[in-house]
């Protein structure tokens, strides 16, 4: 059995210190992932309900109908966070739950389902940290334009002012929207998402408008629990040129310029890059006045998802950079490539050009091939992964970046969106037959590794 041994104490002393008091260690999770019961007390069908029944939409033809059955089982997983030692959750809310309708009619059952959870939570000295939008936009919304049509900014909103009215007094972080490049381009330009759609201006429409909802829940939250730390999350890729040549290096520059930049810079206050404005000029959405102040409100904290890095070259159209594979690279069942050092390199950049707000590590983690022998579940290269991904992380506190906590993904095996349940990031096992929990290696080298750095730093 791997527990802490020599990998903690390594990591423990690779800097001379522990990770800073008060750094938050949590997991994390989503609604349309694990809660299941999508058709009970009330709650309205999302985008995902209407995406799962696309013929070869999602492997194997999985749907979230049941997924971890945490709607009913949430006490049982709250009971392994305790275990596990956590201080935070990270989870999210389900729109449709709240407003079946999108907008208008509150479903209070669905509300109290949520103030539930946060008491569960805080019963057991885990402190909640609400995602607000984790991608499961009530599906009449779509049928009315989605996140391309602005009206959904002020739908999202009138949601926030519901949650935060019943939540506020106990969760005091609360994360706007995660992942806006995946909202907007997987499931508005791309089409491997929900809801399906593969349209450039579509996507570019999403975009801005769910970086304004951010906006425009930022607004409510601090008028309605002043006293709420906001954030929303961002997913980071650090580009890597191919070669020196100044063709690579363009690449990359204008591959980071889509993937990153357009997202992080404007949630900075910083507005859209120049570089990218020129060129989506031809398909930009409308961008009022006022847009760009409205997204840019300081943040109390900026979350940061690293899984990998990618490599880039130029391609026959230099408006198109080219994602290239490192041959012999280390990679995960996703195909992605295990690179920490990414994770050093990304933060030191951030606090490089930015003025950074506090960060946090919101998702972190690794899909593997994990079957269940004798009742365990050996995890090896999970425990690896997460290990370097936490030393490389140390490297960049210690460098001086405001990195204020670090949440696993993910706590539970779950549906993984388009991968259905074929690909198994957590790090306790679900049985999708009997919906029986497993702790793996790798939960209890995260317990011990917790419990180690609570014990350096008392």
């Amino acid at each position: 059995m791997l527990l802490t041994g020599s990998v903690t104490q390594a990591f423990l002393h690779s800097n001379g210190r522990p990770l800073p008091p008060g750094f938050v260690w949590g997991a994390a999770g989503s609604a349309y992932q694990v809660e299941g019961a999508v058709a009970e007390d009330g709650r309205g069908e999302s985008i995902w309900d209407r995406f799962v029944g696309v013929p070869g939409a999602i492997a194997n033809g999985d749907t979230g109908v049941v997924a971890c059955d945490s709607y009913h089982r949430f006490g049982d997983d709250v009971r392994l966070m305790r275990e596990l030692g956590l201080g935070a959750y990270r989870f999210s809310i389900s729109w449709p739950r709240v407003f079946p309708d999108g907008r208008g009619r509150v479903n209070q059952v669905g509300l109290d389902f949520y103030d539930r959870m946060v008491d569960e939570l805080l019963a057991n000295d885990i402190e909640p940290y609400v995602t607000l939008y984790h991608w499961d936009l009530p599906q009449v919304l779509e049928d009315r334009g989605g996140w391309p049509s602005r009206a959904t900014v002020g739908a999202f909103a009138e949601y926030v002012e519901v949650v935060v009215a019943r939540l506020g007094d106990r969760v005091p972080n609360w994360i706007t929207q995660n992942e806006p490049w995946v909202i907007s381009w997987l499931g508005y330009g791309l089409g491997v998402h929900a809801p399906g759609r593969r349209n450039d201006a579509d996507a570019l429409a999403a975009a801005h408008h769910v970086l304004l909802a951010h906006g425009r829940a930022a607004e409510v939250l601090r008028r309605e629990a002043p006293n709420a730390r906001v954030g929303v999350t961002v997913d980071l890729y650090p580009m890597y040129p191919l070669t020196d040549a100044d063709a690579d290096i363009d690449a990359a520059r204008r591959l980071d310029g889509a993937r990153n930049r357009w997202f992080l810079e404007p949630v900075l206050g910083l507005g859209y890059p120049t570089d990218m404005l020129e060129q989506y000029e031809s398909i930009l959405p409308r961008i009022d006045d006022g847009d760009l102040r409205t997204i840019g409100a300081p943040l109390d904290f900026l979350g940061v998802n690293y899984y990998s890095r990618t490599v880039v070259q130029a391609g026959p159209d230099p408006a198109f950079p080219v994602a290239v594979d490192v041959d012999g690279a280390e990679r995960t069942a996703m195909g992605w490539e295990v690179y920490p050092d990414g994770l050093t390199d990304l933060l030191l950049r951030l606090h490089g050009d930015y003025d950074l707000p506090d960060v946090y590590i919101t998702e972190n983690g690794a899909a593997y091939t994990d079957a269940r022998s004798n009742g365990s579940v050996s995890d090896p290269d999970r425990i690896s992964y997460v290990e370097r991904h936490l030393a490389a992380l140390g490297d960049a506190i210690a460098e001086g970046v405001p990195v204020r906590g670090y949440f696993l993904w993910s706590l539970l095996d779950n549906f993984e969106w388009a991968f259905g349940f074929s690909r198994r990031f957590g790090i306790v096992y679900v049985d999708f037959e009997t919906l029986e929990r497993v702790p793996k290696q790798s939960f209890l080298w995260y317990r011990d590794f917790i419990a180690a750095q609570r014990s350096a730093q008392a």
